[in-house]
């Protein structure tokens, strides 16, 4: 007997709760994404754990975390349930009518440039597509929790990804508010930096300061200095920016606004070369769900028609 056949509807189900308590982290959370009690979840997820003979779970009245042997189970899992759902959506609504949930994970500057100008549209299009987004510019396992796709920058993509371009090139700048250079003076060179108060972008996935990097006619620069402001939030760097309290270094197409109406000023024009963009990622040699299908082609429909 194949293990799908041993597999009774009760176990199936088990593991649906499973996975629904791994993705929330909460019992309520998960019962409310399965249309059941908090206490049927509790039950349900007990009784796996018990037949599986280990802890999958840790429970107290705050918090809800997995086990080694719980993430370990969900890492292999989520796939293969994905698969199926998007397998079972392909077969209910076929190609033409894509249905289901697509589930990303974004940083917030992806979510800005990319994701908002294009919601509206998508959902109007895809009537039957419900979108989840989680916003985190950390660097998550997308496949271990439980995403269709993700977003990021070119470079930070995982090889064994397949990788879609979903805007063009993107320009870090550094920029201070009229205010600031009228005191502190126009920097003309990278090195002169060294003599400006320097507001830093924390990276969230290493807890290292962002380098402000420059490159012109073969010369490389990267610099990191301390300064008056640390964050790890771009728009609270960008209010600092425009209080005048120092320089930022901020990718560009976020604060064209500010630019075009002179609140900021670009520096260092020539030293700040354009890099690879935004690209939505998602796992080679899967099936892919007609959610996640209809949203790349939308995607790359729109990026087209940006750069044509």
């Amino acid at each position: 007997m194949s293990r799908e056949q041993q597999l009774r509807g009760v176990e199936y189900a088990e593991l649906v709760a499973f996975l629904a308590v791994a993705r929330d982290r909460s019992f309520r959370q998960a019962a409310d994404a399965l249309a059941v009690s908090p206490s049927a979840i509790s039950h349900t997820l007990r009784a796996l754990e018990d037949r599986l003979g280990t802890k999958l779970v840790n429970r107290t009245t705050r918090s809800v975390s997995l086990t080694d042997a719980g993430r370990q189970l969900e890492r292999r899992l989520a796939p293969a349930f994905a698969d199926i759902e998007g397998a079972v959506q392909e077969a209910a609504a076929g190609a033409d009518k894509p249905a289901g949930t697509l589930r990303l994970t974004v940083p917030r500057v992806a979510a800005q440039m990319v994701l908002s100008p294009i919601l509206g549209q998508f959902l109007a299009d895809y009537p039957n597509i419900r979108l989840e987004i989680t916003v985190d510019d950390a660097l998550v396992d997308s496949v271990a929790d439980g995403f269709d796709a993700g977003i990021r920058l070119d470079e930070r993509v995982r090889r064994d990804m397949e990788a879609v371009p979903v805007s063009g090139a993107l320009r870090g700048v550094v920029v201070g508010s009229p205010a600031y250079l009228a005191v502190a003076g126009v920097p003309t060179t990278p090195e002169a930096l060294s003599h400006h108060r320097w507001l830093n972008y924390r990276l969230p996935f290493s807890g290292r300061l962002l380098p402000w990097e420059f490159s012109r006619a073969g010369k490389e620069v990267a610099l990191s200095l301390d300064g008056p402001l640390t964050t790890n939030d771009v728009d609270l760097l960008i209010a600092a920016a425009l209080d005048g309290a120092g320089l930022a270094c901020i990718t560009e197409a976020t604060i064209t606004d500010h630019l075009d109406a002179g609140r900021l000023v670009r520096l260092l024009d020539d030293w700040c070369p354009p890099f690879p963009g935004w690209t939505l990622y998602y796992p080679r040699n899967r099936h892919i769900p007609p959610p996640l299908r209809a949203f790349i082609d939308f995607l790359t429909a729109q990026a087209t028609a940006a750069t044509a």
